[in-house]
């Protein structure tokens, strides 16, 4: 495909975005245009559990020449199946499909900053908490960033879910209390966004929990900025 005049920035929810979540996005999506100048940049909430993501993949795009970036760290269970639905449509109709987020150096580096920026000690423990998934590769794709992150911080790091997937956050922080007592836990949070999954891990029984990839009263980090960049312009190139 050739260069696309259009991108769609996609952000996965599950049940209606807060306004918390919304501004946090959007200033990725102002970044974004920012560097594309002369690209329609826009931005699509889709709720994952009303929504038949087959057709609004396609109702996204009005001509051709598109792209679709879905703001996903892993595409789970959801984003594939309805996704799978929806190629053929946005074939037929000019557009690409980029691929998710993550796993990515970059995700790792802000994940980093958020948890030393949290207050992280030398005697602390480390939890990463994903939003989880059923879908299996979705789930190897957390512990896969997990291992990364526990590189880059230097210490070990233990990855826990929210939702759908195994160890659930608040038994991976007991487990790490049981092996490491009088440890504080410090719980970073693989998440785009505030919304109800950072509302989940807020409440999980960590002592510290470090802010999101975005954050509503901050510019977007220049690391995701660069990473859309990157997916675009792969899709662009196929």
């Amino acid at each position: 495909m050739g260069t696309a005049e259009t991108l769609v920035l996609l952000a996965i929810t599950h049940g209606a975005p807060s306004l918390a979540n919304r501004a946090g996005i959007m200033q990725l999506v102002d970044a974004v245009a920012e560097a594309l100048p002369g690209h329609d940049v826009s931005i699509a909430f889709l709720d994952v559990q009303h929504t038949d993501l087959a057709e609004a993949l396609a109702g996204f795009v009005t001509g051709e020449h598109a792209v679709i970036l879905p703001l996903v760290l892993s595409a789970g269970f959801h984003m594939r199946t309805g996704i799978a639905k929806g190629l053929e449509r946005l074939e037929r109709i000019g557009a690409e499909l980029a691929d998710e987020l993550g796993p990515d150096d970059r995700l790792v580096q802000v994940l980093a900053e958020r948890i030393e920026d949290s207050g992280l000690t030398a005697a602390d423990s480390v939890v990463l908490a994903a939003a989880g998934s059923s879908d299996a590769r979705a789930v190897r794709e957390c512990f896969e960033t997990g291992r990364r992150l526990a590189v880059r911080l230097g210490r070990p790091v233990t990855v826990g879910f929210i939702a759908a997937a195994m160890p659930r956050l608040h038994d991976a922080i007991d487990m790490v209390r049981d092996v490491h007592p009088g440890t504080r836990v410090v719980v970073g949070t693989y998440l785009l966004a505030p919304g109800s999954f950072y509302d989940a891990a807020l409440n999980a029984g960590g002592d510290v929990v470090a802010a999101p990839l975005l954050l509503p009263e901050r510019g977007a980090p220049a690391e995701l900025v660069d990473l859309v960049l990157d997916r675009y312009r792969g899709a662009t190139e196929r």
